[in-house]
């Protein structure tokens, strides 16, 4: 897990760098095209380290954090998370030195896409036409297009080659071009020149392919037609739209061509179109893989351990969560899936998921059983639960009904009082309950909890922490 008062201090001191020459039309690109995705926070702090370049140079000077605190006019925990953002969207490489105690980093400025690049990328095009709307989208689209040029076919090229108009005098003496070379540009030196952004490239480790290809076995296409670009837009293609392997299987068939080969434009079309039929016509929207900072519990650095664990649940996505909870390992992909599924479509915050897994896995011996989850995630959604203690207060308040839905039973119109628990179970140490008996102990929240819990609450962090 991670916090930004650990991985970031104000005294910790950073250089920027930049990849290449940034220019006014960077600018424009990043203010137009990004700055609807990643918010004025992230394109204020990479406005702010571009401006400590000077101008047509490559390298600024050494500062400290709490220098770029005072010039954003904001807490550090703002800066780390726009930072994160921005090497999340690919605006931004960071690189860390420590000496003893001390840190210093070096934040190299990335340029963004083009507009072609940006408008074909199939990931950032999709999320920024969700954001802005297509009367928003047309208008920045047109913003960077320029009117055809006239046709070329009706003009004759009169151009002149380097030879025709050069020539080379080999009558004068000169010393060598190696070593006028050396002599003329130290050894660590770098020529300033202008770079080329790449394009976003989705790693989705999750995607199961073998049950993609035993699907497609059965429809004899070859694994030849799987080439690695197509392999690389079905990862991406899967991340943005959650498509699983049994669906996306149809998607590919529907993209194969007469050659017996996947059109990659027509599988972009048919995903987008699988997307748009399961949801009405809406594009899905790019969001943070932890609890947004405006749901947050824990706004400051944690003074307790039970704030402690408050963050941690809300700054540590599902995924890492699940592979805490297995001691580092990676989580199945079956338990994966589950909590996938249940974002997708519940849209429960992160941070609210998170709760919901652990309470659920110590109910069933930590096991993630579907409609388990599924059920107590849809109570959820429909008492609008969005922070980490709202979830927590909720399943105090419903913790015998989740144990009926846990043992099978149904209490619809059932008007018996419910028979008490007598057997021993496990359940989350946040709840404030007796865990050898089926009786919850009423522990007010803002009571100071005693000795015995926060031991409890600390092992259970040390052992995350594992």
């Amino acid at each position: 897990m991670s916090q930004h008062w650990q991985d970031l201090l104000p005294i910790d001191r950073y250089q920027v760098s930049t990849n290449g020459l940034l220019s006014e039309y960077d600018r424009k690109v990043i203010t137009f095209l990004y700055q609807p995705l990643i918010g004025t926070s992230c394109l204020g702090l990479y406005m702010t380290l571009w401006g400590e370049v000077e101008e047509n140079r490559l390298w600024s000077s050494d500062h400290s954090h709490h220098s770029l605190m005072n010039f954003m006019d904001c807490g550090l925990k703002e800066i780390y998370d726009a930072r994160l953002k921005l090497e999340g969207i690919g605006l931004l490489k960071t690189y860390m030195k420590k000496e003893g105690e001390n840190r210093s980093f070096i934040y190299e400025l990335q340029p963004p896409l083009t507009p072609e690049q940006f408008f074909l990328d199939g990931i950032l095009n999709v999320y920024l036409f969700r954001k802005i709307g297509k009367a928003q989208y047309n208008r920045l689209k047109k913003f960077f297009t320029e009117d055809r040029k006239p046709d070329e076919k009706d003009y004759k090229p009169i151009t002149k080659a380097f030879q025709d108009v050069f020539m080379s005098d080999h009558s004068s003496v000169v010393r060598s071009t190696y070593e006028w070379e050396s002599e003329a540009l130290d050894q660590d030196a770098v020529l300033i020149g202008k770079k080329e952004q790449k394009s976003i490239k989705v790693e989705n480790g999750s995607f199961d392919f073998d049950l993609l290809f035993a699907g497609l076995n059965e429809s004899f296409l070859s694994k030849k037609a799987i080439t690695n670009k197509v392999r690389e837009a079905i990862q991406t293609l899967s991340f943005l739209y959650g498509i699983n392997p049994i669906d996306m299987k149809n998607i590919v068939m529907s993209a194969i061509n007469p050659n017996e080969e996947i059109d990659l434009e027509e599988l972009r079309i048919a995903a987008r179109d699988w997307y748009q039929f399961q949801h009405g016509g809406k594009l899905p929207l790019l969001v943070d893989r932890t609890q947004p900072a405006p749901l947050q519990t824990q706004a400051e650095p944690p003074k307790s351990k039970e704030e402690e664990f408050l963050y941690y649940l809300d700054t540590t996505s599902p995924r890492q969560f699940l592979k805490d909870i297995g001691g580092g390992a990676e989580p199945s992909k079956a338990d994966l899936q589950i909590i996938e599924e249940v974002m997708f479509a519940q849209k429960l915050p992160p941070g609210v998921i998170n709760v919901l897994i652990h309470y659920v896995m110590l109910k069933t011996d930590m096991k993630l059983t579907k409609g388990y989850v599924e059920k107590i995630a849809g109570q959820w959604v429909r008492k609008k639960i969005q922070t980490v203690k709202e979830a927590m207060e909720l399943a105090k308040r419903e913790h015998q009904q989740y144990s009926d839905w846990a043992n099978g039973k149904n209490t619809n119109g059932n008007n018996k009082p419910a028979r008490k628990v007598i057997r021993k179970e496990k359940i989350p140490e946040w709840f404030g309950v007796d865990k050898t008996a089926g009786m919850e102990v009423k522990v007010p929240v803002n009571e100071n909890v005693n000795n015995d819990y926060l031991k409890e609450l600390e092992e259970e962090i040390k052992n995350l922490r594992k």
